[in-house]
């Protein structure tokens, strides 16, 4: 595995946050002069193939990249935030439907996060309602 491909390993290992390519790559702008986001994309692509991370795709948004700890996700469908959620294992319940060997899974739960809920109800507040 090259240097590159070590640095970037542990940024989304370590990182509380999922982050993209982009921010991957400005956090190894940081320490490493010269990497170029090219060199971001190719890594996480080799990193991803041979499972050491996660790609989490969420459509209309970039996709980000986590840790390959088994969890699941919360996915806010107004700004797109992500969290991690602890729920049951479903591999073997998932298995048994598939009927066969499964290679892993990845469950995202759309809701709506607090920030999205208190903004949503600030702005209702704030329309006036008029009668005919």
């Amino acid at each position: 595995m090259t240097k590159n491909a070590e640095q970037i390993l542990e940024i989304v290992t370590n990182s509380k946050e999922h982050l993209s390519a982009e921010q991957i790559f400005m956090r190894m702008k940081e320490t490493t002069k010269g990497v170029a986001l090219a060199t971001v994309y190719n890594n996480l692509s080799y990193l991803y193939k041979e499972g050491l991370i996660r790609k989490i795709s969420v459509e209309g948004y970039p996709d980000r990249y986590d840790n390959i700890r088994r969890h699941d996700h919360l996915v806010c469908r107004c700004c797109g935030k992500l969290s991690d959620i602890q729920l049951e294992d479903l591999t073997e319940l998932l298995q048994k439907q598939v009927g066969g060997a499964m290679l892993s899974y990845d469950l995202k739960i759309n809701y709506i996060c607090e920030d999205c809920k208190r903004k949503r109800d600030s702005e209702s507040e704030g329309i006036m309602h008029y009668e005919d």
